[in-house]
């Protein structure tokens, strides 16, 4: 076929040189993504080993085990924004070698943690790492790819995604079975080796030609109002209760620093993000969209683990299985989003992702204790099929929305509001999930001590870890414990569909339809002279 002439030929944007070797450099941030992923689903299927005592695990409690996860949660959201401005001033390869770095000693001195606080700390320096990773690998390859290759990569990159949730679990499984907990942390040091290296031969160094001037007050008001907001959701979740003023003054706080960068940034010669983008809907409902589809996976995924393990009775490695369809799913179906977009549109295709997403969800609300592991696997391919029509075609939307050189920026409000998600959703639903627990337990805890109640009341690992040491008299309250918490995620589950719900209905009102330039050729093949 050949080109008329006159016709229009896309300039490249991309140098030749790393053009040729573009695939070999998405392997390698895949594979530098693949650690941060890994981590966390690691974790999701080992803090029912951390909880129990030494020296199996280190005795942590239920606040503490969620600390666990939200040092990394609270450090990483709050440095995202800021790691991505300096991935664009600084270069990309430098953030992101940097990034490996320190999360791989993090991860080492993790393992090595002797107390719930030690570990706390390192999950915290973890997640420090890990702020400059994440944006750095979606930045590096808006860079060594052309416009139109973006969403075939881009569907690649978010099925690296699913590749470390079905890894993750399973390796920590096998490692759980057959070392101490601390392996779990262990093994992401040779990856992290292997990822240094792999980087200093392949990825090219990027940066923003004309950044402009540093805009130190911008990036403090952003590290302190996503602070201050993560903090006051993770206090809340905590303390199931977001009336309490601990709760409260950080999330005010937080929320009204970050209006006044919104403000500061509007007027900045040289802000660090254009907030006018926010003004397209496409672009404002592709953040809100990600944001959304975390706060309801994320909570579901905190209390699977233990429905799985402490309801079902399931090891680590077999509840790590049980997430192989979710995983599968989205590595098949993520790179393949990019042709269901071309033929049916942006909308249409996150709408009914989303749908399927909140389906899913809500299918958690039917689970019982004697639910067959077919279903359990149907549900969570269903799950990881929406997400694979959902996070591609968003991302997408959000990265293309922006300069090539402002890719760290887009990268990072793609991540931030990401977490920010995930984060409320842990909290939230948490906080329902145990609130409604405690409810229901509260009236079968006669039997135990008035000095150990409390605590009992506090999570289904607490009771059951009291009902233990009762000996027989504590076996009535193993049921009790168990059908609570059925209870309990039978309501979080439909909190969870709703706001997968919420999400269908943004996505289906202000995302575009089929995309403009497939309908204008659509118009030229009905319209073109015969033989033209």
């Amino acid at each position: 076929m050949s080109i008329p002439s006159g016709a229009p030929v896309a300039v490249p944007q991309v140098p030749e040189a790393v053009h040729r070797r573009r695939w070999a450099i998405l392997a390698v941030l895949m594979f530098s993504l693949l650690i941060v992923v890994l981590d966390n689903s690691i974790l999701n299927v080992a803090v029912k080993t951390i909880a129990s005592p030494s020296p199996t695990g280190l005795g942590a409690t239920q606040s503490e085990l969620e600390w666990a996860i939200n040092s990394y949660t609270l450090v990483f959201a709050g440095l995202l924004f800021t790691a991505g401005l300096l991935g664009d001033r600084l270069g990309r390869k430098k953030i992101l070698l940097f990034g490996i770095v320190l999360f791989g000693l993090g991860s080492a001195f993790a393992a090595m943690s002797g107390s719930p606080g030690e570990l706390i700390t390192w999950r915290a320096v973890m997640g420090f790492g890990a702020a400059f990773v994440m944006p750095a690998t979606l930045a590096v390859l808006m860079n060594v790819f052309e416009r139109e290759e973006q969403p075939k990569a881009i569907g690649i990159w978010a099925g690296s995604v699913g590749l470390g949730i079905a890894i993750g679990p399973i390796t920590g499984g096998l490692l759980l079975e057959h070392f101490w907990w601390g392996s779990i942390f262990l093994v992401n040091v040779p990856v992290v080796v292997v990822a240094l290296v792999a980087m200093a031969v392949l990825v090219p160094d990027s940066r923003d030609p004309k950044p402009g001037r540093l805009d130190p007050v911008g990036v403090v008001l952003s590290i302190i109002g996503l602070v201050l907001l993560v903090y006051g959701i993770i206090r809340g979740g905590e303390l199931a209760d977001f009336t309490d003023i601990s709760v409260l003054l950080p999330v005010v706080g937080g929320l009204a620093v970050l209006v006044v960068f919104v403000l500061h940034e509007k007027r900045s010669s040289s802000p660090a993000i254009d907030i006018s983008y926010f003004r397209k809907p496409a672009f404002s409902a592709a953040v809100a969209a990600i944001a959304l589809v975390f706060f309801a996976l994320m909570g579901v995924t905190f209390f699977s683990a233990f429905y799985m393990q402490s309801v079902r009775g399931w090891s680590a490695l077999q509840s790590g299985l049980l997430i192989l369809p979710l995983a599968v799913a989205q590595m098949v179906f993520a790179p393949r989003a990019r042709f269901v977009v071309d033929r049916f549109g942006a909308r249409a295709v996150c709408t009914v992702g989303m749908l399927l997403v909140a389906g899913g969800l809500a299918a958690f609300a039917l689970f019982d204790a004697t639910t067959p592991v077919w279903v359990m696997c149907v549900v969570f391919f269903v799950q990881g099929t929406g997400m694979a029509h959902v996070m591609p075609p968003v991302t997408v939307a959000v990265m293309q929305a922006l300069p090539r050189e402002k890719a760290g920026s887009g990268s990072a409000v793609n991540n931030t509001f990401r977490q920010v998600g995930g984060a409320l959703g842990i909290a939230v639903l948490g906080s329902v999930l145990s609130a409604v627990y405690r409810g229901d337990i509260e009236g079968h805890l006669d039997a135990v001590p008035a000095a150990a109640r409390d605590v009992a009341g506090e999570s289904i690992e607490a009771t059951l870890g009291v009902a233990e040491k009762m000996g027989p008299a504590g076996t009535p309250l193993v049921a009790a414990a168990q059908d609570a918490f059925m209870g309990a995620m039978h309501v979080t589950a439909v909190g969870s569909a709703c706001v997968a719900l919420i999400g269908a209905i943004v996505v289906a009102v202000f995302l575009p339809g089929r995309p403009p330039a497939r309908q204008e050729a659509a118009q030229d093949e009905r319209t073109a002279p015969v033989g033209a």
